[in-house]
């Protein structure tokens, strides 16, 4: 079921060429070809996305979107793409939309290294000799900084939002232990040991046990 024609192609590459000329070739564009930036914005534009949120670089929001990064290219290159354009870059990169993590920039690695090796292991097992019960315990409430929805990051390698732990407005206070129960309050005051008191009043009358509650170090806990 071959063509004439295709047999008479055949011939005149096997005249010209003998068999490696017979030798399928790839169709298509080669990788790489007609493509608006070159490797050397290519590389550029991936390393702002995995280095910078958007506000860093004069651009709005926290979280980077196709949109964003088109704004981005078009801030640096004066290059429009479309969002399927930049969609198609940022999966060549290698990068996937993903969920960050939420880091504050004052955490110590070391410190939170030792906790959980060495503080959180006799936590546990203390209160498990003497039949208590852990829970973990903070205030929440809405930030200005706050972070929500995904952006673009390099594939197996969850994106880290850094961010200050001091600005944020309180109006609750909450616990909740390792088997998922869960205790709050809700206050109009600001946060202070008062309050602090106050809930640790409420809490202990809902158990007959002893409690092992882990807070931070905010001088309203201490």
């Amino acid at each position: 079921q071959v063509s004439l024609k295709a047999v008479d192609n055949w011939w005149a590459k096997w005249l010209a060429g003998g068999r490696e000329a017979l030798v399928a070739q790839p169709r298509g564009r080669r990788v790489g070809e007609h493509q608006v930036l070159d490797a050397v914005e290519q590389e550029a534009i991936r390393q702002a996305v995995l280095d910078h949120r958007p506000c860093d670089l004069g651009l709005a929001g926290q979280l980077w979107t196709r949109a964003g990064v088109g704004d981005l290219i078009a801030k640096l290159y004066r290059v429009r793409l479309t969002e399927q354009g930049v969609g198609k870059y940022l999966r060549r990169w290698g990068l996937s939309f993903q969920r960050p993590d939420k880091r504050a920039v004052e955490q110590d690695a070391e410190a939170v290294r030792v906790w959980r090796e060495e503080t959180w292991p006799a936590i546990r097992a203390r209160a498990k000799a003497e039949g208590g019960e852990v829970l973990f315990a903070d205030q929440v409430g809405i930030r200005s900084d706050q972070v929500t929805g995904r952006t673009w990051g390099a594939k197996g390698c969850t994106p880290v939002v850094r961010r200050s732990g001091n600005r944020f407005s309180v109006n609750a206070m909450s616990a909740i232990s390792t088997k998922g129960r869960m205790h709050f309050m809700v206050f109009t005051e600001t946060f202070d040991a008062d309050v602090m008191c106050r809930f640790l009043d409420r809490l202990a009358g809902h158990f007959d046990r002893k409690v092992h509650l882990v807070v931070d170090g905010h001088s309203a806990h201490r």
